[in-house]
Order: C-alpha cells, then sequence, then structure tokens
C-alpha cells in the first residue's frame, strides 16, 4: 500500500532497535525543515506530531508543549513565549528531560536561553530569533524544526486516519470535531465562572491528544497533570490528582469523553476541583446531581475525543 508514496529516509530503527522502519511523503505532508541535530528517528515523528497538533489548537496565542514517545508531558499558555515555557516545564520537570519542546510563536532570545539551560532532544517552533538561533546551535546535537505552514492549517491537514490490523486496514476520517453551541451545556445548579470555563476549555483540547481514557486537570492555562492510557476514568483521575497533590484547589477537570461512573465525581470532588468537563454526553442524572451535592460545576461537551 506504499508503492505510491515517496519514500523520505530509511530510520535506523523504528521504536525498537530490531524494528526496521522508514517514512513516506504523501500529499497531506506539511512544509518543514531541520536546522540542527544529526538525523531525525522515528520516535522524533511521534513527539513532532503531536507537537504539532497541540500547538494548531492554540497557534494564535503563547503556547509551549513538551511531549516524550508520543505522550504529553505538558501544556501551558503564557503572557510571553517565555512565561508559557516556564509554566510548561514546571507541569512535569522530570518528564522534560531529553523529551521534546514546541513552540506556537517564534522562538526569541529569552526563550532560548532558557531552552539551552534545560535538557532536550528537540526543539520545534514555527521560526526562531537569529540571535535564539545562535543560542540553540551552540549544542550541536539539539535537533531544531522549523515549521513552515500555518499552524492553524495542520489540524486539517490529515483527513484520514489509518491502522493495519490482522483483521485488515482500519480507516477513519481524521478527529477535527470541535465546539458546538447546540451541544455545548451547562449540566449543573453551580455555574461556572468565566475563568473556570476558560481554562476547561483549554483542558479539553489538550485531552484531545492524550490517550484514552484521558484525565487533564489544568488551571491558570496550565496542565497541572494528565492521566492518560487507564482503562476507567477513575484510574485515571486518582492517578492525575495522585501526581498533582495539593495543587488542584480550585483546579478543572477535562475528560476526552464521557463519564460512565460516579466514582470520578467522588475522586474530583476530594481534589476540590470546581469544574469537570466531560466529552460525548453524560446521560446519567445521579452524575449531575452528586455534583450539586459537592457544589462542583459540570459541563458535557457533545464531542467525544477517544484516542487509543
Amino acid at each position: 500500500m506504499l508503492d505510491n508514496l515517496e519514500k523520505i529516509t530509511d530510520f535506523k530503527f523504528g521504536e525498537n532497535n530490531h524494528q526496521s522502519a522508514s517514512i513516506y511523503k504523501n500529499e497531506s505532508s506539511i512544509d518543514w525543515e531541520c536546522l540542527n541535530g544529526g538525523e531525525l528517528s522515528y520516535r522524533n515523528y511521534l513527539d513532532m506530531t503531536t507537537l504539532v497538533n497541540i500547538l494548531g489548537e492554540f497557534y494564535d496565542v503563547y503556547a509551549t508543549a513538551i511531549t516524550k514517545a508520543g505522550l504529553i508531558c505538558g501544556v501551558s499558555l503564557g503572557k510571553t513565549l517565555v512565561d508559557s515555557y516556564a509554566k510548561t516545564v514546571d507541569c512535569n520537570p522530570v518528564g522534560a528531560i531529553n523529551s521534546c519542546v514546541g513552540f506556537s510563536k517564534i522562538v526569541d532570545e529569552r526563550t532560548a536561553k532558557k531552552i539551552a539551560q534545560s535538557q532536550f532532544e528537540l526543539v520545534l517552533a514555527i521560526g526562531y530569533d537569529k540571535e535564539a538561533l545562535e543560542i540553540l546551535k551552540k549544542n550541536e546535537a539539539l535537533k531544531i524544526i522549523k515549521i513552515n505552514t500555518p499552524l492553524e492549517e495542520i489540524k486539517i491537514s490529515v483527513a484520514q486516519e489509518l491502522k493495519i490490523t490482522p483483521f485488515g486496514v482500519l480507516e477513519q476520517d481524521a478527529d477535527r470535531a470541535d465546539f458546538k453551541k447546540d451541544s455545548f451545556k451547562v449540566q449543573t445548579k453551580k455555574k461556572p465562572e468565566q475563568e473556570q470555563l476558560e481554562d476547561a476549555i483549554f483542558a479539553f483540547k489538550v485531552a484531545k491528544y492524550a490517550k484514552s481514557n484521558a484525565v487533564v486537570i489544568a488551571k491558570d492555562f496550565k496542565t497541572i497533570a494528565i492521566g492518560q492510557g487507564e482503562t476507567s476514568f477513575a484510574e485515571a483521575c486518582q492517578g492525575a490528582l495522585d501526581y498533582a497533590c495539593d495543587s488542584t484547589k480550585d483546579a478543572v477537570i477535562a475528560t476526552d469523553s464521557a463519564i460512565n461512573s460516579i466514582d470520578v465525581v467522588h475522586v474530583a470532588a476530594k481534589g476540590r476541583i470546581c469544574l469537570v468537563i466531560s466529552g460525548g454526553t453524560v446521560n446519567d442524572k445521579k452524575i449531575f446531581e452528586q455534583c450539586d451535592k459537592y457544589e462542583m460545576a459540570m459541563v458535557t461537551t457533545g464531542i467525544e475525543h477517544f484516542k487509543s
């Protein structure tokens, strides 16, 4: 099925040393270039994909995202690029080591100096100031990626997704769904404040690119903790709250699809969460009633972003 595609390169190996791997160019491939560093690996492309997808959601503001092995370590928005960077590193300082970092705006000198003080494998952005590039290139091993395609166009660049299975090739439309006013509903007596609602929308956009079942805890446009890849929302929620410790008071929780267990509400309440935003549509009135009991707001989006 790759006969009609142009091979770009063969990797030294795939996700593991014993796997051979290659990358091919297709009609939806974006325009980008590597300005520094050694050969890109298969895993680098996974991280670059996650980074541009997230940054495409926040292309019009100062946003920073950090990923490792294609998973999200942290995402933040800030008043300046260096502000968003500092907030994002603080999301998961340990996970940020030897990870990949991406920016929605041109990297300036101040931000470059901060990046140079940390240990990253790859940095990705829409551009770099002359001074910033000089600072970053001092690290010959740092892979510096410049994205030439506008970030707002990347969300619509991939139209289909394919997965090869023993049963056949699965094909589906890419997940391009976004918020709709008629499906976005406050389901509780407690109404969210504007700042809480903005944090919730931010967290839900991040949850779209986390592995399901995904739970994103956020406050002040910063991910405090991310639970992903669990078999239940309660487990993902509890794991994220355990990581966040005491920083969850008045934070929000976003789930990528509909909550199907009241246990999630109990766990969120213990963390003093002020608002839960749920993907899909929650039909269990007991969940809404329990949120009311805890004086916790709940919003449903009518959209699911399940990601396996």
